[in-house]
C-alpha cells in the first residue's frame, strides 16, 4: 500500500450531469492531487472533478471539490506531520507539477 489519504468533499459542488450510470451503480470521476507541501490548514491533498481530454483541450477548468491530507505512507508519498510535531515528513518520490 502506498498511502492512506483522508479527504472531505463538498457535495454541493458536484456536477450532477457528470454522474455516470453504470451496471453496478452510479459513478463520479475525480482527480486527486498530492502536493509536497501542506497548506495553512495542514492539508496536502486536493480533489477535483475529472475532465475529459476534450474538456482539457478546450481550456475548461476543473471544479475543486475538497481537500485532505496523507495520514500514513510507505515512504513513496509524503505524509503531513501532525500539528505541533517536530518530526520531518518523508520526501515525496513523485515529482509532478500540481495546480495548487
Amino acid at each position: 500500500m502506498g498511502a492512506t489519504i483522508n479527504f472531505s468533499l463538498d457535495l454541493s459542488k458536484i456536477d450532477k450531469s457528470k454522474i455516470i450510470q453504470g451496471k453496478k451503480g452510479s459513478y463520479y470521476n475525480v482527480t486527486l492531487f498530492v502536493n509536497d507541501q501542506e497548506d495553512q490548514f495542514g492539508n496536502n491533498v486536493a480533489v477535483a472533478t475529472s475532465l475529459s481530454k476534450e474538456e482539457r483541450e478546450s481550456g475548461a477548468k476543473t471544479s475543486y471539490l475538497g481537500n485532505g491530507r496523507v495520514i500514513s505512507t510507505d515512504g513513496s508519498i509524503m505524509a503531513v506531520k501532525p500539528k505541533g510535531s517536530t518530526e520531518q515528513p518523508a520526501n515525496q518520490a513523485v515529482d509532478a507539477d500540481f495546480p495548487f
